[in-house]
């Protein structure tokens, strides 16, 4: 990933948090037919290694654990994002001199992938999976709310992965190239677009100019 130092953002606490909130992960691999790419929710499990653990499941006929298990892979993690126009800068206005851009974070995790061929195993990570995301609902599902024969036959029909991070890598893209009144035209021209994606983009540029 092409990385300008005004753009990298290396807390680990950072990268960690976005990787919890917007769990859905691209998986980019290298197997025997050549690049591919997966799209799967990693949980993060950042008590087990220095970077923390990535624990998600693959249907079983998916090649992917047979082929790719044991070699490196690349995880991404894409959080908001959205279209920045020039007009919004008051520099333009006085110049011209600007051409849109597109602002954007993401988190690149690095590691060797890991097949996990366990029915216990995958029950437990399974719970843990459900309970994350259920815990925000009226009424929480549970594994244990399907009759324990379906949830077996379930179980059977995926394999575990693991991703040890040895590499842990963000790009925070949010205006920091942009003098500070771009940046407030930034804010105030996304906030009028009034989506989900460009709301969260413009607070993570307000918090520029901070103190």
């Amino acid at each position: 990933m092409y990385l300008p130092t005004h753009f990298a953002e290396s807390r680990a606490e950072v990268l960690h948090a976005l990787m919890r909130v917007r769990p859905f992960a691209t998986l980019v691999t290298q197997g025997t037919t050549g690049p591919d790419a997966n799209h799967l929710p990693l949980h993060l499990d950042a008590n087990t290694s220095p970077q923390g653990t990535l624990v998600g499941h693959v249907a079983r006929a998916n090649p992917l654990w047979r082929n790719t298990a044991g070699s490196e892979v690349l995880a991404i993690f894409h959080g908001p994002q959205a279209y920045v126009t020039p007009s919004w800068y008051p520099t333009k206005h006085e110049h011209g001199k600007a051409v849109p851009t597109w602002n954007y974070v993401v988190v690149h995790a690095r590691g060797r992938l890991r097949a996990v061929d366990d029915a216990a195993w995958l029950r437990r990570q399974l719970e843990v999976l459900v309970d994350s995301h259920e815990s925000g609902f009226d009424t929480p599902w549970r594994v244990t709310d399907a009759p324990p024969d379906y949830i077996d036959k379930m179980l059977a029909a995926i394999v575990g992965i693991e991703i040890e991070i040895t590499e842990l890598t963000g790009k925070w893209k949010i205006s920091q190239n942009q003098p500070e009144a771009n940046r407030a035209g930034v804010v105030a021209g996304l906030r009028g677009q009034e989506s989900a994606e460009a709301l969260a983009v413009a607070d993570l540029v307000a918090r520029i100019s901070r103190p």
